[in-house]
């Protein structure tokens, strides 16, 4: 290398440790929540993440909730203007056999345009619903709180007031199709007190549901109640017939009906020194009411009235409270006679008296009973009606009915 290139380059200077430049630690940023921050413990972590799953779940499910109410709603308006147009446009003055051959074409080409939802079948479907419910008034005070498919329950209903009654008790009580088929099949509107009364003062209360959505012990309370499901033997006492309600109480909730709610069993009422005891207490909710139930193995006696109001009168001055109704009691008897409640005008003193029946008869069988007492009730609004055609017509048990229990 020649000395001149040498000369040309510029000579480094050797650095030392003091003289030599570090550079500074990153800067934490203060941008974004929890970035390099200290880390979480899981427990806080997983507890914070519940939360707010629940809270966006939450918010998920009621507007999905909302968008299924508003469809069903939509659904089933329409559903009801087309069974009203083809009914009354289209069927009013048409012949049987071309009216049948009018909604069948029209059917098929519907069904393959819009699906099966709009076929023959569902065409008859929605006549039917239209018949059955021709106030589009009625209608639309239902379709939000009724499905499409309570609708067509109902529809096949032949009696006006037993649909009413069953349409108010799915809108007031939130029955599901399938409580409302249970229901439908085990008669509760002739089992009702409701059924009983004329038939004007029924639409008169129906009426009143409507608009008020309240639950008069008429619509609550059923005669006879059925405790088949208590399976108890041939002969049994009093404290066995409760015992199987306790035990079974979940099902036994079921058959007194929506909104009951056990309290007490044998509850203790003192009066000058004497101890009493009330079978079985439970209030129900929504006509905030005390209800006193007493079990009876034979047929009712009118000292078992008496014994009731006194219990009723203890509990409306020791136990009820300022914002509810007076309590009311409902006395369970075997069998009962039905000149002798009549004469004792127990209703006015808020005590209901019901049959319970431990074995059940056919379906054909119960419903002529039912259908007699109803006739026989209704009979006694009737002036000039005679004695034998009121009271005439107590419910006789079947052959195969179980024996009454006696007392052990």
């Amino acid at each position: 290398m020649s000395a001149r290139k040498a000369a040309g380059r510029p000579t480094r200077k050797p650095t030392t440790g003091s003289a030599r430049k570090v550079a500074a630690p990153p800067r934490q940023s203060t941008g974004a929540a929890g970035e390099n921050a200290a880390p979480v413990p899981n427990t806080q972590l997983e507890a914070d993440v519940a939360v707010l799953v629940r809270d966006i779940g939450s918010m998920i499910a009621a507007t999905r909730k909302k968008v299924s109410v508003t469809a069903n709603a939509a659904l089933t308006e329409l559903y009801w203007q087309i069974g009203q147009l083809v009914h009354t446009a289209v069927l009013n003055e048409r012949r049987a056999t071309y009216g049948a051959q009018l909604v069948s074409s029209a059917g098929r080409q519907l069904e393959a345009r819009y699906g099966r939802g709009f076929g023959e079948k569902s065409l008859r479907h929605m006549i039917r619903f239209a018949r059955a419910f021709p106030s589009a008034e009625i209608v639309s005070a239902l379709w939000r709180q009724l499905s499409w498919s309570h609708f067509k329950q109902l529809s096949y209903l032949e009696d006006e007031l037993k649909r009413t009654f069953y349409a108010e008790m799915c809108r007031v009580e939130g029955w599901s199709t399938r409580d409302l088929a249970k229901r439908i099949d085990g008669m509760v509107f002739e089992r009702t007190a409701l059924s009983k009364k004329p038939e004007a003062l029924i639409r008169k209360e129906l009426a009143a549901l409507h608009e008020k959505s309240e639950l008069s012990p008429a619509l609550v309370f059923r005669d006879p109640y059925m405790l088949d499901f208590l399976e108890l033997a041939d002969t049994y006492s009093e404290k066995d017939l409760e015992s199987a309600i306790l035990r079974e109480i979940e099902r036994f909730l079921l058959e007194l009906g929506a909104g009951f709610a056990f309290i007490e069993r044998q509850k203790r009422i003192t009066l000058d020194g004497d101890d009493y005891y009330l079978d079985l207490l439970f209030f129900h909710r929504r006509m905030q009411r005390l209800v006193a139930i007493e079990l009876k193995i034979g047929d009712f006696k009118p000292a078992n009235s008496g014994q009731m109001e006194l219990y009723l009168r203890w509990l409306d001055r020791h136990e009820r409270q300022p914002s509810e109704q007076p309590p009311l009691g409902i006395i369970l008897c075997a069998g009962k006679k039905r000149e002798t409640v009549e004469y004792l005008d127990l209703d006015a003193r808020g005590i209901h008296v019901a049959e319970y029946l431990t074995e059940l008869p056919s379906r054909e069988v119960l419903e002529e009973r039912l259908h007699r007492a109803i006739e026989a009730a209704r009979d006694r609004f009737v002036p000039g009606a005679s004695a034998d055609t009121v009271f005439d017509v107590a419910l006789t048990r079947t052959p195969t009915a179980k024996p009454r229990g006696r007392k052990k």
